[in-house]
């Protein structure tokens, strides 16, 4: 598919979620505690809560949670060469770029914003740590779904890009987990 073709889709698709992007961002900019308590969110789904539980894992359940900690490292590893070998090709503009009204609450890591990596990374690490540690779910899986929600109210993402890295993520969890199972 060509450049011209791929930013044509984009194009047709942002008019559709511009009413939602521009609704949530603007709920974030009115009320500074939405703003801040997204960004703050965002802020650790950048890595720094997932390095986190990777490190962690092994310390609290012990030998058990290496493998589960080593195959979350290497998931990450790939889903980071993925996401942006993504972004490099398909260039979609951040809807604060492309959209008026949208005002970004926290600044983009880079450009473009098709797919969602922080949703990615999210969805993926939490798939691997709860389909080992299943107590977790209560924790992460919020979080993961504010990190995710955090993108569009940010107005760093659309809707479709944060939809897009969910299904990666997953993708890549449900491959790696087939691929090489943790006894």
């Amino acid at each position: 598919m060509t450049t011209a073709r791929v930013d044509g889709i984009f194009r047709r698709v942002d008019a559709y979620e511009y009413a939602w992007c521009l609704r949530l961002n603007r709920g974030c900019q009115q009320r500074r505690f939405v703003r801040d308590l997204f960004a703050a969110v965002s802020k650790l789904g950048d890595g720094v809560f997932w390095y986190v539980l990777i490190f962690l894992l092994p310390a609290i359940y012990g030998e058990t949670a290496v493998m589960p900690s080593v195959r979350m490292a290497v998931v990450g590893i790939v889903g980071v060469l993925l996401y942006k070998y993504l972004k490099s090709r398909l260039v979609r503009e951040r809807p604060y770029i492309s959209l008026a009204g949208i005002v970004p609450g926290t600044p983009a890591l880079d450009r473009y914003s098709f797919p969602s990596g922080h949703t990615l990374h999210a969805v993926s690490f939490t798939i691997l740590a709860i389909s080992s540690f299943p107590e977790l779910a209560w924790l992460l899986v919020p979080f993961a779904t504010l990190v995710a929600a955090s993108r569009v109210v940010l107005g760093l993402h659309y809707p479709t890009d944060v939809a897009a890295g969910a299904i990666i993520g997953a993708t890549l969890a449900m491959v790696s987990m087939v691929a090489f199972p943790v006894v």
